[in-house]
């Protein structure tokens, strides 16, 4: 007898979770019923997926090359399913998307306004993980496509370009780079570094972009999301590198903090978008990049990232010339 794929699905999330009740909440099952096919798997596999012991969960060698298999078929399940609907209206029915944090709260939400007025018919899902869970929701079809930054490793998936993003340095108040109208990328080397924790792929990009190895720099905070960075560099605990569409969209709130361009090219990362080069729904994934594209173009028309940078710099004047007339004013003048 052939495993299930539900059998299969347990599988890829006990490996996930290391934990067989949380894999059981994960796919809406007691953990007797997740157990039980999970022992009933091994059985027909006459082999052992999992050791199990009371404190945790390990997955054996001949584990690890089955989890592999079993992503990839659940990938071509959905496939399967999604062949079907590729027949429909372009860029209607269900649309699993998943995207990291770093670009989802800036991209999407003005995006979506317009993509529901031109597919009325199309029902969008919105994941946000960071970019090894997304790769590895969308290998085992939980996801249709993904966006994230690149560089990123994608076997067997397609990947297309979306844009270039502008990294801007971010300075705490008073900072002797202030006084420049742009900043090297060599003059970061032993600055106070605020950076997002292990596992963000910002992190890395940002390094690489700046040119900079982290043993450069004095990385004095790791945080996980671009506004605790932002509240950590307003109260002046070091500088920090935002990508142009985080500014655009307001990052810096009421913080009226200075942002710098770099003098040197390249100081950037690429929005990439990809998906299974098995899915049969690729035209409607390109006709979905295509909007997007379409998007940035026009947000890009009415608010560029040197805008960004003078909107911000207007907020510290304006945050400067108050606590000047407030000093006054205590003096009495």
């Amino acid at each position: 007898m052939s495993p299930s794929i539900k059998q299969l699905k347990y599988l890829c999330a006990v490996a996930e979770h290391k934990h067989f009740t949380k894999a059981a909440d994960a796919c809406f099952v007691t953990q007797s019923t997740l157990s039980a096919a999970i022992a009933e798997l091994e059985s027909q596999l006459d082999a052992k997926v999992f050791e199990r012991n009371k404190k945790s969960v390990l997955i054996t060698p001949l584990g690890e090359k089955l989890l592999k298999q079993a992503r990839v078929i659940l990938g071509d399940v959905e496939d399967f399913v999604a062949l079907a609907k590729a027949h429909a209206e372009p860029l209607s029915g269900d649309l699993r998307l998943g995207v990291i944090p770093t670009i989802g709260p800036f991209l999407l939400p003005p995006m979506l306004t317009s993509l529901r007025r031109n597919f009325p018919k199309l029902k969008l899902f919105l994941k946000e993980e960071m970019s090894a869970q997304l790769e590895r929701q969308l290998q085992q079809g939980q996801l249709d496509l993904i966006i994230l930054a690149l560089p990123y490793a994608l076997p067997d998936m397609e990947v297309i370009s979306l844009c270039k993003d502008e990294f801007l340095l971010c300075l705490p108040p008073g900072h002797a780079f202030e006084k420049l109208k742009q900043v090297e990328q060599g003059q970061l080397r032993g600055e106070s570094l605020l950076l997002l924790e292990e596992g963000h792929c910002l992190r890395d990009h940002a390094l690489e972009a700046c040119q900079l190895k982290a043993a450069a720099t004095d990385i004095v905070y790791q945080g996980n999301s671009l506004h605790t960075l932002v509240q950590m560099v307003a109260n002046g605990l070091g500088l920090t590198l935002l990508p142009a569409m985080s500014v655009a969209a307001d990052v810096l709130g009421d913080t009226h903090l200075s942002i710098k361009h770099f003098s040197n090219e390249n100081v950037d990362r690429e929005i990439g978008m990809a998906w299974r080069k098995t899915d049969p729904r690729r035209d409607d994934y390109l006709l979905l990049a295509e909007h997007i594209k379409a998007h940035l173009a026009a947000t890009a028309k009415t608010e560029s990232s040197e805008a960004a940078v003078k909107k911000a710099a207007a907020k510290t004047a304006v945050k400067k010339k108050a606590l000047a007339n407030k000093a006054l004013a205590k003096k009495g003048l």
